[in-house]
């Protein structure tokens, strides 16, 4: 058995990387980390490395940056390497989750960096692989993991959570009305059958869905989100990775962080607006250096993608984009 093998994910072959990915918002991340990261020497952190397609454009446009790549996904690593390897040294791969950027730094001798991208939500590596399990379109095995090495999958789930617990993460994460009678539903079919395919778990989703609330969109799509960010902890990896990332910033440094839905952009937002924030008390007729934000924010609210992206890359249509640069440390 080879390493791959051993790893939980297929065994190498050569791909196209290029032909998997088409980066998200890639100008004008672009264009809001350049300020921060055009000097030589300037390490940037892609906390998210996919395939790569973010990471290769700037490696390219800054031929002076270092870049650090996270991800959860051993098979993206892989990939990414390949698409990576011209760039040499100037390339450090780590295999982890993003909220232990600190963690991953420290391993490579790094303090401070320049520049951070998170580009969160699935990649295009797993929504393209059907045997990942993460579309509800195509029958595949109800994995949905993005780390293959993780001992969690949506069949675990579906088999082991109590009704309650389904219910909750269904409503809290896939935000879906029908929480109750989908948890009701799964806990009743699986005392004769495990569900171990994605088929199985739609066709149950639509049995048990009024046929109004069907026309609206596709009833399973709430409910597969919902499995996928409790097998990934998504939500309570990100509450922890933005403060990490926030706290890794150098003065000057800038952060770009693009989420695909309303929760995790309610996250980040959270998270940055108290740090670009002044803490002066009302009434004081100057502002000590001790109460000016961290953080200045660099676009207003959540930016969304032109027209245009939106029509060249449909994958861009939901994405919220928000960016910040740090100002001052606290110590």
């Amino acid at each position: 058995m080879d390493g791959d093998q051993r790893l939980g994910v297929a065994p190498t072959v050569m791909v196209d990387t290029s032909s998997l990915h088409t980066p998200v918002f890639l100008e004008r991340t672009i264009e809001l980390l350049a300020p921060a990261i055009s000097h030589p020497g300037a390490v940037v952190v892609d906390a998210t490395l996919g395939m790569g397609g973010h990471a290769e454009a700037l490696l390219t446009r800054f031929p002076g940056i270092t870049l650090v790549g996270l991800d959860r996904d051993t098979e993206a690593l892989r990939l990414a390497g390949e698409r990576l390897a011209p760039f040499g040294d100037r390339v450090r791969l780590v295999h982890t989750v993003y909220d232990q950027i600190q963690q991953a730094l420290k391993s490579l001798a790094i303090t401070t960096v320049s520049g951070i991208l998170f580009d969160l939500g699935v990649s295009s590596l797993q929504l393209d692989r059907v045997e990942r399990g993460f579309s509800y379109s195509k029958d595949a095995p109800l994995d949905m993991r993005m780390d293959a090495t993780s001992p969690l999958t949506a069949e675990v789930i579906l088999a082991e959570y109590s009704e309650s617990e389904l219910r909750r993460i269904f409503y809290e994460f896939g935000e879906e009305k029908l929480s109750p009678r989908y948890a009701r539903k799964i806990v009743q079919a699986r005392e004769t059958e495990r569900f171990t395919r994605s088929a199985q778990l739609v066709d149950l989703i639509i049995a048990a869905t009024p046929a109004a609330v069907q026309r609206s969109g596709h009833p399973a799509k709430r409910v597969f989100q919902a499995l996928r960010i409790e097998v990934n902890q998504e939500l309570s990896v990100l509450s922890r990775a933005i403060p990490a990332a926030l706290d890794s910033l150098e003065v000057g440094g800038r952060m770009v962080v693009l989420s695909y839905q309303s929760l995790e952009d309610r996250i980040v937002k959270r998270v940055l607006a108290p740090r670009s924030t002044s803490t002066a008390p009302a009434g004081l007729p100057v502002e000590l250096p001790e109460h000016r934000p961290e953080f200045r924010l660099l676009v207003r609210g959540a930016e969304q993608a032109s027209e245009d992206e939106r029509i060249a890359n449909p994958r861009a249509t939901p994405v919220r984009l928000r960016a910040v640069e740090r100002l001052r440390t606290t110590e």
